[in-house]
């Protein structure tokens, strides 16, 4: 007959045979998740894009220009949003692009923009009816994501 030793071979590769079955398929499913991770990772959300998309295009232009669908029914010309940094020697105005966006600042005269400050609040509101939230942080989040994008967007 046969050795101990050959039969024992043979009868533990069944055992080999489906650990590495397993180490296989656990291989094959961390690949698939990491390019399935890599693919969200590429679809990653511009919050400051997308808040200039549905809330400032309409005037300014998808491109910042200030061509978008109603400009021409403002009473004056829009600004280049491409250019805001040019027309400040070179630097991002932040706190002054905030505050217009913001809305609540004294100094603005009549306004033909939205008070998107406001707009942020009441949408929060609307939102997030019971859910306990810092309003100030949540319209500050908003406008600071949209100023990243517009920083972006500047012409050098």
């Amino acid at each position: 007959g046969s050795s101990p030793a050959w039969d024992d071979r043979f009868s533990n590769q069944g055992e080999v045979s489906m650990r590495f079955t397993g180490l296989l398929i656990s291989s094959v499913a961390c690949v698939l998740a990491s390019v399935a991770g890599a693919a969200v990772a590429q679809q990653k959300v511009d919050i400051g894009k997308r808040e200039f998309d549905s809330k400032c295009a309409v005037c300014h232009g998808k491109d910042g220009k200030g061509g978008g669908p109603y400009s021409e029914q403002l009473k004056r010309n829009l600004p280049d949003l491409t250019t805001l940094a040019r027309r400040n020697a070179g630097v991002f105005p932040v706190a002054r692009t905030y505050e217009v966006i913001e809305g609540a600042g004294a100094g603005h005269g009549t306004r033909d923009m939205p008070v998107w400050g406001m707009d942020y609040t009441i949408q929060a509101n609307e939102q997030l009816p019971d859910l306990p939230y810092n309003q100030a942080l949540y319209v500050r989040t908003r406008i600071m994501a949209l100023l990243e994008y517009l920083n972006q967007l500047q012409v050098k």
